[in-house]
């Protein structure tokens, strides 16, 4: 079954134990505003071989759901998410958080200074616990209350929030695990200067093409790392917000040397909405693509857009934020 109860923890980070090669996970102690902690456990091992991480960490992030979290005012604690789109919950393959292709795998611990996933997790988890106005959000399987202290930081009663990864994919006995729209993270919002950190983990073993059951429809050829092959076609532009009586548009480049048929191909919004796509692009040409308003909607709010092929995988997505689409009639770039 997907994993249970799927939910955010938002509070302030008082301490945090880094991983070591017993413990696999890196251990964060949270508090929320009544002085309740939970313990956020978050893997910097995998089990299933090649055992180093995959890592995306940004300190200046920006994407739309950082608007709707400011917009749900959540309260400190555990909140529960429904798994579904055009919400707060995250999907690494739907939402287009990230380039998964920018994703790096670094191994738990090795000697040295800022080489390894330890060094990298505590570099942001100490400077959100050394700030008073950083709050962390992080998404994930919560559990507890448990009838004894926490093992590692010693508050009663034990309770906390795992799973902060990617959560579809899977091989092997982690199937079963696999869901949509319940991927784990972290957020850290440095309130005082409104700046976003974002950190996201996924394992070598799991595929970013996933059915909508969150299971693995494909494995990449070339390596065990699951990054997608380079496309041929990129999602450049859109006009989100157009004059009056002028229709939405997508701007879809033809990288590749040869013309691209599209039929067959969809446009999927932030709400999972599809559209199937007709017409030609020529070799390194741009096709502009009118959206008929019944299908594929942009939202003015911020959103997301993905391109899929025929046979169902994602080959190009980008989101954007509320802020780029204020002007009427200007495109938003990616």
């Amino acid at each position: 079954m997907p994993i249970a109860n799927y939910s955010i923890l938002k509070g302030r980070v008082k301490d945090r134990k880094r991983a070591t090669a017993q413990s696999a996970h890196f251990q964060i102690l949270i508090e929320d505003a009544q002085g309740v902690q939970y313990r956020a456990a978050v893997n910097a091992k995998s089990k299933v071989a090649p055992s180093e991480v995959l890592y995306f960490f940004s300190d200046n992030y920006t994407h739309e759901i950082l608007d709707k979290i400011a917009q749900a005012k959540l309260p400190t604690g555990l909140t529960a998410v429904p798994s579904k789109p055009n919400g707060l919950a995250l999907d690494f393959v739907r939402r287009n958080l990230f380039d998964t292709a920018q994703m790096q795998p670094l191994p738990l611990e090795v000697p040295g200074e800022d080489n390894d996933l330890n060094d990298k997790l505590d570099l942001y988890i100490q400077r959100a616990m050394n700030n008073p106005d950083a709050e962390l959000y992080a998404f994930g399987e919560p559990w507890g209350p448990e009838t004894k202290p926490d093992q590692y930081f010693a508050f009663l009663p034990g309770r906390g929030i795992h799973d902060i990864h990617m959560n579809q994919g899977n091989v092997g006995q982690f199937v079963a695990q696999d869901g949509i729209w319940q991927d784990g993270g972290i957020l850290i919002h440095f309130t005082s200067t409104n700046r976003w950190v974002a950190l996201f983990l996924a394992f070598q073993s799991q595929s970013f093409h996933t059915d909508e059951n969150g299971h693995a429809i494909t494995k990449v050829p070339g390596g065990p790392q699951p990054v997608p092959e380079m496309a041929d076609l990129h999602l450049i532009a859109a006009l989100v917000k157009p004059q009056a009586g002028k229709p939405e548009r997508v701007y879809i480049l033809n990288a590749s040397p040869n013309a691209i048929d599209l039929a067959g191909y969809e446009l999927v919004d932030k709400a999972n909405r599809r559209e199937p796509l007709s017409g030609v692009v020529p070799a390194g040409e741009v096709f502009v693509y009118a959206l008929n308003g019944q299908r594929v909607v942009l939202s003015n709010d911020g959103g997301s857009i993905s391109l899929l092929d025929p046979t169902g995988l994602k080959v190009a997505g980008v989101s954007y934020t509320q802020s780029q689409v204020s002007q009427t009639g200007r495109l938003v770039v990616f």
